[in-house]
């Protein structure tokens, strides 16, 4: 009986504070829309022949409780019958929604007092949702329960939360969350801590962490990394863009279709769900790793109908109107902030610089704004949700760096604001139901440097048709580059012109077998991945070797080699097997290979890298890696990009992992996304965390199965 009165009364005590609060937050509310109508004259709380102080008054009470009610009961449901809308243009409709409902609010008046252009009630709506939401969360701040359950509305969470452990009772088990910061190098990472840049990394750094660095495969990039961390191989993926000749898809890592395809083909070859099967969740990321649960998932991007999950975080931080306006103001301002730092680097004529307008501000504010807090909040809704296992990516940083450099004021910023939202993550984790384990990783760096256009005048695929002898534009055959290349060509054309051909080419015999007619070869196919390049010839169905290549295209392979703005190739040989490619006619097989030769600037592991690449079955016809300056950490991208990462060569290779010290410490040298995936399994286990299966299970009828697509999706094909 005494328990059963005590919480009778404990209810009571939060009905009468939950009231108290709604209260409170009404009389702001009408005494901003008081300011407000006071201060813009297209806005009026009073009838045409003016009313009294008090009439204005309740007339001001009236207009803001059904603008809150509206918000509470009517907003939510807008959010969700726009979740078919893009992120972007959802972000940018928030304000005009908002507006909207502050005018049905005004028409609810009575005898039809208040009134406002919907101009000035874009601006009303803004001003009183984020006052709202100041006065509410300032309330809740000494009030743990009502934070706790303000964040888990926030994330649309209803199911139940474990309890901390008693004192003398059993240990807590301890869930994980591993937050990847996307792009953020080693050391860039320890130059941050060092400028004061990351006050909280800095201090885990002191207390209760520990700094790895580990080394990337030849793929320096997110879809490499994140397959092999959160799926465990990473095998066959050779790049960011790839061209694969038994099927003539066009696989791009950041393309629904492709995503679900390489989960779909690493879950076949593990034979297991990802790191996140059992109590997982997966914020952010290209993969799911196995999780039930999931926001801004790629590969569930490629899901058609309801099943389709992935904008459900979109709901849960939209849903409240207050978090949509901040969010909203946030992005302009963001948008606005590239906008004069992008006017600030033309007008200062600062070098390497690249081409920052059309919708690149919105991009930049969407990765460093909406999609920073949607994750933050889906993160904050799973912690007090009790999951054992959360996996987040926050790409902002990678963004940023990738148009203004990885090295400056752009990026120190987004650094400034990532340590803000690892320390909301860590304050709010002292409120979950269990004990949380943090770790901070990353997928790859960010090398700096011009990119190859800018240095020479040409993109690797002019260099490359003129290596071939096709046709190039005039401005690139008055490049040296360009002119050397089409006259190394003409030569081996005038030389190969005394060599008789088949009229169905080199490959004319299997052509001749199958019965069908002599075609002209294709044109190459060319495609950049930052600082390492493919080159692929579609029409014929094998990897070409160097000797074929050489029949064919007698100057290319030597132009390439010999370029200053190229590392190295690969590429296959009849006689070597496969061979790495040099200046000055250097030529290593790659069974021979080690780290010095033409792969000695690229450093340690160099050697193992290639050769793990060159066996995968969709490996390019030619491979291409920039050239590296070991003094200056300088690559070229063969994209528009002055931050860039996709090849080998510097800080690009060199992410982090950042770990509690009571975890195991992960290898002195830990080499390859599929390493990292085994110590982040090892930990949930030593956290009596998820056990990803052997085999995956039948899942149950009403959760998500483990491959996000069951029927088929559309292909990424060469046209």
């Amino acid at each position: 009986m005494g328990d059963g009165r005590w919480r009778i009364a404990g209810r009571w005590r939060t009905a009468g504070s939950a009231l108290l609060r709604v209260i409170v937050v009404w009389a702001v509310s009408t005494l901003t829309m008081l300011a407000l109508a006071g201060l813009l004259p297209d806005f009026q709380l009073q009838s045409p022949d003016g009313d009294s102080i008090t009439r204005t008054a309740l007339t001001a009470v009236w207009g803001a409780g059904a603008f809150g009610l509206l918000g509470a009961l009517v907003w939510p449901v807008i959010v969700r019958a726009l979740l078919l809308v893009p992120a972007l243009v959802l972000g940018l409709l928030v304000f005009f929604l908002n507006g909207s409902l502050l005018l049905v609010a005004l028409w609810l008046i009575p005898d039809g007092r208040g009134a406002a252009d919907p101009e000035t009630a874009v601006v009303v709506a803004a001003v009183m949702s984020a006052v709202a939401s100041a006065t509410s969360t300032a309330l809740a701040v000494r009030d743990d329960d009502a934070y706790r359950r303000r964040l888990y509305r926030l994330a649309d969470r209803t199911r139940t939360r474990p309890a901390r452990g008693a004192p003398g009772g059993p240990e807590p088990v301890h869930g994980t969350v591993f937050l990847q910061l996307d792009g953020v190098g080693h050391r860039v990472l320890r130059d941050a801590v060092a400028d004061g840049l990351m006050p909280t990394v800095a201090d885990w750094l002191d207390t209760t962490h520990r700094l790895t660095p580990w080394r990337t495969d030849w793929s320096s990039q997110t879809g490499a990394s994140q397959l092999g961390i959160l799926h465990g191989s990473n095998e066959d993926v050779p790049a960011f863009r790839w061209y694969e000749k038994d099927t003539g898809r066009l696989m791009v890592s950041n393309r629904p279709a492709s995503a679900v395809e390489l989960q779909r083909r690493a879950i076949e070859r593990t034979g297991d769900g990802g790191l996140l099967t059992v109590d997982g969740a997966s914020r952010g990321n290209l993969f799911s790793g196995g999780a039930d649960q999931l926001a801004l998932v790629l590969s569930m991007a490629a899901r058609r109908g309801r099943r389709n999950r992935s904008r459900a975080g979109y709901f849960a931080y939209f849903s409240d109107p207050a978090n949509a306006v901040r969010t909203a103001g946030s992005f302009v301002a963001e948008a606005a902030r590239e906008t004069v730092q992008a006017t600030r680097a033309r007008l200062r004529k600062e070098t390497p610089r690249v081409s920052r307008g059309g919708a690149y501000p919105f991009i930049r504010a969407f990765a460093t704004v909406v999609e920073r807090d949607v994750v933050v909040a889906a993160v904050i809704g799973d912690m007090l949700a009790g999951r054992t296992a959360v996996y987040a990516d926050l790409v902002a940083y990678d963004e940023v760096a990738h148009h203004s450099g990885p090295h400056g004021r752009d990026t120190d910023q987004v650094l400034a604001r990532l340590d803000r939202s690892i320390a909301l993550i860590a304050k709010v984790a002292e409120h979950a139901p269990r004990p949380y384990r943090i770790v901070l990783l990353s997928d790859h760096g960010q090398s700096p440097g011009e990119t190859f256009e800018s240095a020479y005048g040409l993109t690797l695929k002019d260099l490359v048709r003129a290596g071939c002898g096709l046709p190039v534009p005039r401005r690139v055959g008055r490049t040296p580059s360009g002119s050397e290349a089409r006259d190394a060509a003409r030569d081996a054309l005038r030389s190969a012109l005394h060599r008789p051909v088949d009229e169905y080419g080199e490959y004319g015999e299997e052509t001749r077998q199958a019965g069908a007619p002599a075609t002209r070869p294709s044109e190459p196919l060319v495609l950049a991945s930052g600082n390492l390049g493919l080159i692929s010839f579609p029409d014929v169905p094998h990897r070409m070797t160097k000797e074929e290549i050489d029949r064919r295209h007698p100057a290319l392979l030597r132009t390439l080699a010999n370029h200053p703005g190229i590392g190295f190739l690969l590429v296959a040989s009849a006689e070597h097997g496969s061979v790495v490619l040099g200046r000055d006619g250097a030529e290593v097989p790659v069974a021979e290979l080690a780290d010095d030769g033409p792969l000695a600037v690229f450093g340690p592991g160099a050697a193992d890298a290639v050769r793990r690449t060159d066996g995968f079955p969709h490996v390019a016809d030619i491979m291409v890696n920039s050239m590296y300056d070991p003094a200056t950490g300088r690559v070229h991208a063969f994209e528009e990009q002055i931050g860039s990462h996709g090849g080998l060569g510097g800080e690009q290779a060199y992410p982090f992992l950042l770990s509690p010290v009571d975890l195991p410490a992960p290898p002195a040298d830990l080499v390859g996304a599929e390493q990292v995936h085994r110590v982040l399994r090892g930990w949930l286990r030593e956290c009596a965390g998820p056990q990803v299966p052997l085999e995956i299970s039948r899942p149950a009828a009403d959760a998500e199965v483990l491959l996000p697509v069951d029927g088929p999706v559309g292909q990424d094909k060469i046209s």
